[in-house]
């Protein structure tokens, strides 16, 4: 697994407040997106997102060849990592944790992902 950061998620108890904050603080700009992300313009990417866990810390996505192999070797390695999910159109993620109880996650880009059925 390549060690490349390619997202990064930051929890927030007021996305407006975070947004206008690192918008200002960083020269970020958004897009608008449908739902409750607010998703950064540029790489590597981001977004903030409303939460019940303020304060928590970013969530960092790290890149995959392959999301199923190294969702296998997390777990081989003492890590917990859930199966991946879809992302509709954009490609896959999965959720772990290290060893030490850090959080992070994997992204496989993959365009053919299908949407869920209506």
């Amino acid at each position: 697994m390549a060690v490349k950061i390619v997202h990064f998620e930051l929890p927030a108890g007021d996305a407006a407040r975070a947004k206008e904050f690192w918008g200002s603080l960083m020269g970020v700009q958004f897009r608008d997106m449908e739902g409750p992300y607010h998703m950064f313009e540029g790489e590597p990417g981001g977004a903030i997102y409303p939460s019940e866990s303020p304060g928590s810390g970013p969530v960092v996505y790290f890149g995959s060849g392959d999301i199923e192999r190294d969702v296998g070797r997390i777990r081989e390695l003492g890590g917990q990592a859930e199966d991946k999910q879809p992302i509709p159109h954009i490609g896959w993620y999965a959720h772990c944790r290290d060893t030490e109880g850090n959080n992070f996650s994997l992204f496989q880009p993959d365009d053919s992902v299908p949407a869920p059925d209506a």
